[in-house]
C-alpha cells in the first residue's frame, strides 16, 4: 500500500457505515486523518460503530445532524447508496466541502492497478469472469476481486502489490464520487434506464456511469458496447482508446460474433455454445471479457477453457446441477422483464419449465411475449401471477400452473419437467411480496431443488 499524504492529519467525515463505510473509516485512520464517523443506525446497535470508536475515532450514530459540519471537514467519504439530496449533502455541496466515496480513497493508496467494470446488467458475472481468466495461467501476483461484487476496495488495497491487478465493480453511486480514480482498462456492459430515483434523470445515470473513463488517456482501454449506438455516441468523447465488442456488428479490431463463434480480432476463441452458461447476455459478457483477457495476455485456449468451465455468479443464471437428465438453473437476480428476457435467449424453450413471478410494480408482460412463445410449461408465483399465466396463455403456452409459494413451484416444475429439460428459476419481478430480497429467494429456490432431488 501505497502512503497518501494528502489525507494525513485532515480532519475527514465518514458518512454511514456498512462493509465500505467500516472499511474506509480504517484505511483513513491508517493514514493519519483524524475521521469522525456518522451513521444512521444508533450505537447499541451498531457493532461497525462500535469497534470505531474503539480504534479511537470520533463516532456520531442516530442521525445525520448537519451541525456536524461545523467541525471544520476537509473531505466527506460518504455510503454509495445515501444519495445527495440528504440534507448533510446538500448543506455540504452549499459549503464546498469535497464528497468521495471510498474506491477514490483505495485508488490513492493501491500499488495494483485497477480494471474496472460497470453498466446496468451483466456486471457480476462479466466482473468474476475477468477475474477467473486473469488468474487462468498467472504467473506473477494475481488477479483481486474488488468494489460493488462484494469486496471493499478499500479493504483489498492493504494487501494488493504491484504485480496484483484489482478487478473492481463499480456502480453509478460509486462513480459519482471519484475525483482522480482511474483505472488501466474500464468497462460498461451496457446501460439501460436504471436508479431513476437516485438520480433524478436517465441523462444523469449515464453521466454518473461514463465517469468511468473521465480521467483515463490513449494509453488506457476502454470497452464499450457496440450493439448500442449510445454508447458508440459516448465514445467520441473519451480519450481513452476505445474497444469494442458486438453481437451484431463486426468490429475487427474488438470481439464479436461471427456465426456460432466468439472472434477477437480475426482470431476464432470459441464457439458461443461451449460458453458455460446460458443466454445472449452471456454472449455478450463473455465477449466482454476476452477483450479484457487478450490485453491482458492471457492465451486463446485459457480463455475457452476459462469460460467453459464457467457456471454463472449465484442468483445470476447459475447453474445448479442435472438431476435425472433435468438441468437447473437459478436466476433470481432477474427482477426485470429484460433480465428473464435475456435470460430466456439462452434456453430452449420446448424444454424449459420456467418459474416466474414476484412483485407487482403495476405493469404488464408485454415485452416478455415474444420469449414465451413455445414454453413447455409456466409455474407461477407472487402478486404477479395472473398476469404472467395471461400473457403465457395469450402466445399459446398451454400447461400453466398458478402456485402461493416457492416449495409448490419447485415441486409443481419437477413434476412437469423430463429428461433433457431444464428448469429455470427466472422471476421478471422483484422479490419483495415474499423475500426481503431477491439472494434470499434464490437461496430458497436452491434449498427446495436440493430437498425435492434428494428424496
Amino acid at each position: 500500500m501505497k502512503k497518501a499524504a494528502e489525507y494525513a492529519n485532515e480532519k475527514i467525515l465518514v458518512l454511514g457505515l456498512a462493509r465500505s463505510g467500516v472499511a474506509a473509516a480504517k484505511l483513513l485512520h491508517q493514514l493519519g486523518a483524524f475521521v469522525t464517523v456518522n451513521d444512521a443506525k444508533n450505537i447499541d446497535e451498531n457493532p461497525e460503530a462500535q469497534e470505531l470508536l474503539a480504534l479511537g475515532m470520533t463516532v456520531i450514530t442516530g442521525s445525520h445532524p448537519i451541525d456536524l459540519l461545523d467541525e471544520g471537514f476537509s473531505l466527506i467519504v460518504k455510503n454509495p447508496g445515501i444519495p445527495y439530496t440528504n440534507p448533510i449533502l446538500e448543506k455540504a455541496i452549499e459549503k464546498n466541502i469535497p464528497i468521495m466515496t471510498e474506491v477514490e480513497i483505495a485508488h490513492a493508496v493501491s500499488e495494483a492497478e485497477f480494471i474496472g467494470i460497470t453498466g446496468t446488467n451483466g456486471k457480476t458475472t462479466t466482473t468474476t469472469m475477468i477475474y477467473q481468466l486473469l488468474n487462468s495461467e498467472r504467473s506473477k501476483g494475481e488477479a483481486k476481486l474488488a468494489g460493488n461484487i462484494g469486496f471493499p476496495t478499500s479493504d483489498v488495497v492493504l494487501k494488493a502489490k504491484s504485480d496484483d491487478v484489482l478487478v473492481t465493480e463499480l456502480s453509478s453511486f460509486q462513480l459519482m464520487g471519484i475525483d482522480k480514480f482511474k483505472p488501466s482498462i474500464a468497462l460498461i456492459t451496457n446501460l439501460f434506464e436504471a436508479h431513476i430515483d437516485y438520480h433524478g434523470s436517465r441523462d444523469n445515470y449515464v453521466s454518473a456511469k461514463w465517469e468511468i473513463q473521465k480521467n483515463m488517456t490513449s494509453a488506457d482501454y476502454l470497452i464499450l458496447n457496440g450493439n448500442q449506438a449510445e454508447l458508440r455516441k459516448l465514445a467520441e468523447t473519451t480519450k481513452a482508446t476505445v474497444i469494442y465488442f458486438s453481437t451484431t456488428c463486426l468490429e475487427k479490431e474488438g470481439a464479436y460474433l461471427l456465426e456460432d463463434a466468439l472472434v477477437y480480432k480475426d482470431e476464432k476463441i470459441m464457439l458461443a455454445s461451449e460458453v458455460g452458461v446460458p443466454g445472449s447476455h452471456n454472449i455478450e459478457n463473455a465477449l466482454a471479457a476476452i477483450i479484457v483477457a487478450k490485453l491482458s495476455g492471457v492465451s486463446n485456449e485459457s480463455i475457452r477453457q476459462t469460460l467453459m468451465n464457467f457456471s454463472g455468479v449465484p442468483h445470476r443464471t447459475e447453474f445448479i446441477g442435472e438431476y435425472d437428465g433435468v438441468r437447473i438453473y437459478n436466476d433470481s437476480k432477474a427482477t426485470n422483464i429484460l433480465a428473464t428476457e435475456k435470460a430466456l435467449s439462452g434456453f430452449n424453450n420446448e424444454h424449459l419449465v420456467l418459474i416466474a413471478g414476484g412483485l407487482d410494480r403495476g405493469n404488464g408482460f408485454e415485452e416478455l411475449e415474444e420469449s414465451l412463445v413455445g414454453l413447455k410449461a409456466l409455474v407461477a408465483t407472487g402478486e404477479t401471477a395472473d398476469k404472467l399465466i395471461e400473457t403465457a396463455k395469450k402466445m399459446g403456452v398451454t400447461n400453466c400452473v398458478k402456485v402461493s409459494d416457492m416449495g409448490q413451484a419447485v415441486k409443481a416444475a419437477w413434476e412437469i419437467s423430463e429428461r433433457e429439460d431444464a428448469i429455470l428459476l427466472s422471476p421478471a419481478c422483484a422479490s419483495w411480496d415474499q423475500y426481503k430480497n431477491f439472494e434470499i429467494r434464490g437461496e430458497a429456490f436452491v434449498k427446495e431443488i436440493k430437498q425435492i432431488v434428494s428424496r
